[in-house]
C-alpha cells in the first residue's frame, strides 16, 4: 500500500482537496457517500485504514490520501460498495456509494433520435455524458484526446 499512497501524494494538489466539501466520517456513514460524475469528495475516517475495497472501481475511484482522509471520484453513474479495514481487519466503514450525473448546469437536447448534452455555466459548450448519441460522443472524445495530445506536447511530456 505503500507505494500507492506515493503515488497519489505525488498527483494529488492541495488545491483539488480544498476545492470539495469534506464529510466527516460519521456523515459518510448516516447516508452512504453521495458523489457526481467526474468530481471528487473528501471525507475522513475515525480510525487508520490498511485496506481500501471498492466492489465496482468502474463506479468510483476511491484513494486515500493519508491513512484517515479518503477521495472518493465519480467515474460512471451507479451505485456500488466501499469497506474500508484497519491493521486487525476490522471494519472502520462500510458504505454505499453512489454516483450520479450533475444536473444543474447542463442542458440535455435530442436531435433527430441523438441525445447531445451541454454544459451551461454560464456559456454553454458540449460534453461527454453516458448514453449521447456515438456521432457526437465520439467527435467530442476525438477532440478532446487531440487537445490533450497537443498540451502534453507543448509540455515536453513523453508517452
Amino acid at each position: 500500500m505503500s507505494h500507492f499512497r506515493e503515488a497519489f501524494f505525488a498527483s494529488i494538489t492541495a488545491a483539488a482537496l480544498l476545492a470539495t466539501l469534506p464529510v466527516t466520517g460519521a456523515q459518510a456513514q448516516e447516508s452512504g457517500v453521495q458523489v457526481m460524475t467526474d468530481r471528487a469528495k473528501v471525507f475522513r475516517i475515525d480510525a487508520p485504514a490498511d485496506t481500501v475495497i471498492v466492489g465496482n472501481p468502474a463506479i468510483a475511484d476511491v484513494t486515500m490520501y493519508d491513512r484517515q482522509t479518503v477521495v472518493v471520484t465519480g467515474k460512471l453513474y451507479g451505485t456500488t460498495n466501499l469497506v474500508i479495514l484497519d491493521r486487525k481487519g476490522e471494519p472502520i466503514i462500510d458504505e454505499v456509494i453512489t454516483v450520479s450525473a450533475a444536473s444543474g448546469d447542463t442542458v440535455t437536447v435530442q436531435r433527430k433520435g441523438e441525445r447531445y448534452s451541454y454544459s451551461c455555466a454560464p456559456n454553454c459548450e458540449p460534453v461527454m455524458r453516458v448514453g449521447d448519441g456515438d456521432a457526437g460522443y465520439e467527435l467530442l472524445s476525438k477532440q478532446s484526446n487531440q487537445r490533450n495530445d497537443m498540451s502534453e506536447k507543448a509540455a515536453g511530456v513523453s508517452n
